[in-house]
């Protein structure tokens, strides 16, 4: 069986927290056997830590999401900071800018953006990226602050084709969650078939945004990375194997596991 892994689950949610061992063990079973759980404040990076801890083959990332720039101290970046060389932190994330909502002020989400890009160069370990709505000032952030050596990934990814490549020239990966397999998301088509398959990482953001067919029937979880993956493979003409191959290599190059 083919070797997945989610790069990006929320295992810390208290909709997939309650379950963890059913859902390891589930994801398996799909041949889903390495995930990153991934922090969005303060709390979350504390117990992604934690879940990382007790499980073998779950990684941890430390960050805070823009929505919750507001709540970001300078007591919040120094415990960011020791979170982070805990040797189950594989990356900062999820960080970046969210225009959608804008559930913090601008200002702030840029401030906080700046200080972990800065945080995650120190350590030298990659970024998981937030964008929506705000592409143009999520590069120009980045370009101007400069990544760590091991890149990081663009999560999640809704923008198109020339964006797409301006990322992977930046040394970033291309995030694929569940969108892909949607019937109105042509743009993230074009892209996926557009770049190589040596820029992608397969994800789920469970318990958000549940593949097809499962979409609006069940709450997201890591073993249905396979489904995500499976599309990649269609769209790239390659089989399943293949796709699980170069996407979990591609993981395992940017953490570092």
């Amino acid at each position: 069986m083919q070797t997945l892994f989610d790069t990006h689950a929320h295992l810390n949610d208290s909709q997939l927290e309650v379950d963890i061992d059913g859902i390891l063990a589930r994801a398996e079973a799909e041949g889903v056997d390495r995930i990153a759980c991934v922090a969005w404040d303060m709390p979350s990076s504390r117990s992604a830590v934690e879940i990382a801890d007790k499980y073998e083959n779950v990684w941890a990332t430390v960050g805070v999401h823009p929505h919750d720039a507001k709540s970001v101290t300078d007591e919040s970046l120094t415990e960011l900071r020791k979170l982070a060389v805990h040797p189950k932190v594989v990356a900062f994330g999820e960080i970046g800018l969210d225009f959608y909502r804008d559930l913090s002020p601008r200002d702030l989400q840029e401030s906080v953006f700046r200080s972990q890009l800065k945080l995650a160069k120190e350590l030298d370990i990659p970024v998981v990226i937030h964008s929506r709505d705000a592409g143009a000032d999520t590069l120009r952030i980045i370009e101007d602050e400069g990544l760590p050596a091991a890149g990081g990934v663009m999560h999640c990814f809704a923008e198109d084709t020339e964006y797409a490549m301006r990322v992977i020239e930046l040394g970033m990966y291309i995030g694929v969650a569940g969108p892909v397999t949607y019937s109105k998301s042509e743009k993230l088509v074009d892209v996926v078939r557009a770049v190589p398959v040596e820029s992608l990482l397969i994800e789920t953001d469970s318990p958000y945004m549940t593949p097809m067919p499962y979409r609006g029937r069940k709450i997201n979880e890591p073993a249905f990375v396979k489904l995500v993956a499976e599309k990649i493979a269609e769209l790239k003409g390659i089989d399943l194997d293949a796709a699980a191959e170069i996407t979990t290599a591609n993981a395992m190059r940017m953490y570092r596991v």
